[in-house]
């Protein structure tokens, strides 16, 4: 007759459910490197989640400001002196632009159309480090998107060889000798995919916002150059 004491034992044994962290304890050195690499990847990936969320909406507003300012100034190099360039991209656009309606109108306007082409260049550029200026940060999403799976799946591949090992070193291929192992393995492709995918997601929806700035300032620096055009014709 079985004894009753050994399903008590059992019972308090045995786990009712899965602990990540008394799996990350129990695990491979090779397969804790894995996990706490991943782990720090997902952190500072959630880190540039949240700034770059919150950048990106103080940039939109000052941005936003500072245009309607514009449409209503009379005197573009008297509202740059107030207002500076410091704070935002559009400043920034127009701080280009009047930099080099400075520089080309200092000793009279001989080739208008090559002064409309220097400050259509101007802008263009400014427009597009803006862009980059932004986007610097999204390669990390990027490549932990790309690379924290495999990176997840190395450490799988890892510690089901090493429940191998531990199935030839004790002789005995039953479930309870190889399945802690196979859980530490499977949990380091879990950790992969919770880094990998959070950092694609923010990655698309971020590049979509970036291309969608970019593309609103530089109508904005199209409609600039618009109005220094017809500034241009009067001199």
């Amino acid at each position: 007759m079985t004894n009753p004491a050994f399903f008590m034992l059992s019972a308090l044994t045995v786990p009712s459910r899965l602990d990540p962290l008394q799996l990350f304890l129990d695990a491979d050195i090779v397969v804790k490197a894995v996990l706490a690499g991943l782990l720090l990847a997902s952190i500072w990936t959630w880190m540039i989640i949240v700034s770059f969320s919150l950048r990106m909406g103080s940039v939109r507003r000052k941005s936003h400001a500072f245009e309607e300012e514009v449409w209503q100034a009379d005197d573009f190099d008297a509202l740059m002196k107030q207002r500076g360039a410091r704070d935002n991209p559009s400043a920034r656009v127009v701080s280009a632009a009047m930099s080099e309606w400075r520089r080309s109108t200092k000793g009279g306007v001989k080739d208008r159309e090559g002064l409309r082409q220097r400050l259509a260049g101007a802008m263009s550029g400014q427009v597009a480090t803006e862009a980059d200026d932004l986007a610097n940060r999204l390669n990390f999403l990027a490549t932990v998107g790309s690379v924290a799976p495999f990176v997840g799946l190395f450490g799988t591949v890892w510690g089901i060889m090493n429940s191998f090992f531990q199935i030839g070193s004790q002789s005995n291929s039953s479930l309870a000798v190889v399945a802690p192992g196979i859980s530490e393995a499977l949990f380091a492709t879990a950790i992969g995919l919770f880094a990998a995918i959070p950092a694609v997601i923010a990655y698309n929806r971020f590049s979509h916002a970036v291309n969608a700035f970019e593309a609103r300032l530089q109508r904005f620096a199209d409609k600039f150059h618009a109005g220094l055009s017809r500034q241009l014709e009067s001199l």
